[in-house]
């Protein structure tokens, strides 16, 4: 039971952090999400070997983290739910490729050179997106996806999967409260009843949706997601939209850890 509550507490700690007044969360919602499509595209776009620039895109995230002032343990929770799966898809690599290769002067698989380049990659696209939710919140996400011309339905599904899931959440916890009710002192919910269960929140799940959906149709809901006034991009946004795009292209290009050790060894000519 308590790991249920715990879940919608984590759900809508992501909608409190963006309630923030910094200057990251004061940025136009369209800024933001372009920045971080062009990080994501700049990350993905790193070869299978190339670990050490990847390093440069560390400092990123770490910014948004100081500037927009969020807690740093709750999203690296979230980010440890994925990190299974990131781990599944890269595992295969050390077991099919043997091939070896040196790295900083150590003899190494290459199959596990390319596990942790996936796993770095996927552990930056996705602390990046958690951040971009944090301090943008789901309603202004959609808003500037229908600025870049994204279409309704997705943006309302989007949309109407974060928000409701909420609900869905609340609807376990009610239906577990009332089965511990029932069989106080067990723990857990007994197998023999796991499928009566299921069926029993599906129902629930088709109910709870025709009642949202008569209360939206009741309050003017027409298919179209209204964003209200839209604010214009301003100076900073550009400049901040700018500056990190420069920024991204130059870590793609130049390896600037690299760069970096050489000036501090010496050994850059």
């Amino acid at each position: 039971m308590a790991k249920v509550i715990n879940s919608l507490y984590n759900m809508r700690l992501l909608d409190d952090l963006a309630g923030k007044e910094t200057t990251i969360h004061r940025l136009h919602p369209i800024t933001k999400l372009l920045t971080t499509i062009v990080y994501l595209t700049v990350v993905i776009s790193f070869g299978r070997y190339e670990i050490s620039s990847l390093l440069s895109f560390i400092f990123y995230p770490v910014v948004i983290f100081v500037l927009a002032e969020l807690p740093v343990v709750p999203i690296l929770k979230r980010l440890l739910l994925v990190e299974p799966f990131i781990i599944g898809i890269g595992i295969l690599n050390p077991l099919f490729n043997h091939h070896t290769m040196a790295l900083g002067g150590i003899v190494i698989s290459r199959g596990w050179i390319i596990f942790l380049s996936i796993f770095i990659k996927c552990g930056l696209t996705v602390t990046v997106s958690i951040l971009l939710i944090a301090t943008t919140g789901m309603d202004k996400l959609a808003v500037a996806l229908r600025m870049l011309k994204v279409p309704k339905i997705f943006v309302l599904q989007l949309l109407l999967t974060y928000r409701y899931i909420s609900v869905l959440i609340e609807e376990v916890s009610r239906m577990m409260r009332a089965y511990f009710l029932r069989a106080p002192g067990q723990k857990g919910i007994h197998r023999n009843v796991w499928g009566s269960f299921a069926g029993q929140l599906i129902l629930r799940t088709f109910d709870r949706a025709q009642r949202v959906y008569q209360s939206m149709n009741m309050r003017g809901f027409t298919g179209e997601y209204n964003t209200g006034n839209i604010e214009k991009l301003s100076f900073s946004d550009f400049a901040y939209l700018a500056g990190w795009s420069i920024f991204f292209i130059l870590a793609r290009i130049y390896n600037i850890p690299m760069l970096i050790g050489s000036l501090i060894t010496g050994v850059i000519n």
